[in-house]
């Protein structure tokens, strides 16, 4: 079966990130950072286009490419800090089609946004290819309206210092949401954030749906339900 974070997956955004610096310690260079986010997100619609790993199918490129995006935005791309758990759970995560998903809760990332304080749960997917890379899933108040219902994804990778640069305008839809047979983890409860985060991918004008792409995963009956 496949996975939503497949090699290819992971390997574009850790590219991307290391090239943007956008999950480097300490305070970002915000010089050529829209530029180079702009040339990323190009790249990646080629991929997705032309790619012969591509995970959305032929018939949907159509209309599902190239990527929507909100307008990137500093704002959205903020400082935060990990406190790491002395007690690293590991437990299971459901997913798009039913599985459940091994992770491991390392922390909580601390941040702040719009002038508000947030938090989000630090994952590593012990599935992954690379468990030193930290997963964060998450949905929030454009979940089901403006962007995948089932939430959106960031990777980050590990810096000594526990400071990162949580970058929303780097958000993406996990590849379930192109091809339904992609088994993707939901977001824990915990990592449902009460603001709209308007950064990062987004879903199409409706009326250039093919069919409702906004919809849960079927296996995610109840919204409310762990991680749905």
């Amino acid at each position: 079966m496949a996975v939503a974070r497949s090699g290819w997956w992971a390997a574009a955004w850790a590219a991307v990130a290391l090239a943007a610096g956008a999950c480097g310690p300490g305070p970002p260079d915000e010089a050529g950072y829209l530029e180079q986010l702009r040339d990323d997100r190009a790249a990646l619609d080629q991929f997705l286009a032309e790619g012969a790993d591509s995970p959305v199918p032929l018939d949907r490129r159509s209309w599902m490419l190239p990527v929507r995006y909100y307008e990137p935005d500093l704002a959205y791309r903020v400082p935060a800090y990990l406190d790491v758990a002395d007690d690293q759970p590991v437990f299971e995560v459901p997913t798009s089609t039913g599985e459940r998903r091994p992770m491991q809760r390392v922390g909580t990332l601390e941040f702040t946004l719009h002038g508000e304080s947030h938090s989000l749960a630090a994952l590593v997917d012990l599935t992954s290819r690379d468990e030193l890379r930290l997963f964060i899933p998450f949905r929030d108040e454009t979940s089901g309206e403006e962007t995948y219902a089932a939430g959106r994804y960031l990777d980050l990778d590990r810096t000594p210092t526990g400071i990162y640069n949580l970058d929303f305008n780097r958000a993406y839809h996990p590849t379930c949401y192109y091809d339904e047979s992609f088994d993707c983890p939901f977001p824990p409860p915990e990592n449902r954030l009460p603001t709209p985060i308007r950064a990062g991918e987004r879903l199409p004008p409706v009326e250039e749906q093919r069919f409702p792409v906004g919809e849960l995963p079927a296996a995610a009956a109840d919204p409310d339900a762990d991680g749905g």
